[in-house]
């Protein structure tokens, strides 16, 4: 019988959505269970300070956690460099610490104020006092890809045709539609994250487990037995087929 290999879909500072699907992982698979984080941990719910505590202090304890990084992350990442970097992704007017892309509320979970009259380097400044090292060095040290002999997870996904060892640092963090659009068979099963959907869905060549955490919406975990594919429930599996 394969060893069940279970997966959280888009955080996005939610901590009781993050207890809320530990448990359900918990009552199907005990406390030794594999699980796979898709990134995102950060920006736009209230707890992104207390989600990194949890998912650090279940590295430290041993579990058999992998995380992998989301553009979210990077950003994270990218604002506390000793000149904060931005990232090219994104619209002209949008910055990190806009209440769109939820830095703000990142920073306000470790109790760095500002306002819109707030000068950046005066909130990179503090910021960097209010920060642990312990935070800075886990999302800078985050994988871009956890994979198994069926299964290849990556943040936003691939880009299809290009083999999944070559793929590019900025397809796995922010792929979409070229992505999404493209049915042939890949390599692996593709698990991801990063493009928000109303539930978790299975399109043949790729499953997209972001149920929109950071809009307030439940958080997501699945089971995967090889190929096959459950979501959890409080009323245990619920087949995802494709």
């Amino acid at each position: 019988m394969p060893q069940p290999l279970y997966a959280i879909g888009d955080i996005h500072g939610q901590l009781g959505e993050l207890h809320r699907v530990l448990g359900f992982i918990e009552a199907d698979g005990g406390t030794d269970a594999q699980i796979v984080f898709l990134g995102d941990y950060t920006d736009r719910g209230p707890d992104s300070c207390t989600v990194l505590d949890l998912l650090i202090e279940g590295r430290d304890q041993g579990r058999n956690w992998h995380f992998i990084k989301g553009n979210h992350d990077r950003m994270f990442e990218w604002f506390m460099l000793p000149y904060p970097r931005h990232e090219a992704y994104l619209p002209v007017e949008l910055a990190w610490l806009h209440p769109r892309l939820g830095g703000d509320t990142t920073l306000a979970s470790y109790g760095v104020k500002m306002s819109p009259q707030s000068r950046t380097l005066n909130v990179h400044a503090d910021a960097l006092q209010a920060v642990p090292q312990s935070h800075l060095d886990f999302i800078q040290t985050l994988p871009l890809t956890f994979e198994t002999d069926d299964l290849f997870f990556a943040h936003a996904g691939i880009k299809p045709g290009v083999p999944l060892a070559d793929q590019d640092e900025e397809d796995l963090l922010w792929i979409r539609q070229e992505f999404h659009k493209d049915t042939r068979r890949h390599p692996k099963l593709i698990i991801h994250g990063h493009t928000p959907v109303d539930q978790a869905k299975h399109h043949g060549n790729r499953i997209n487990l972001d149920t929109g955490a950071g809009y307030g919406k439940p958080l997501t975990a699945a089971v995967f037995e090889d190929t096959a594919c459950w979501l959890l429930t409080p009323s245990g599996r619920v087949a995802l087929t494709a």
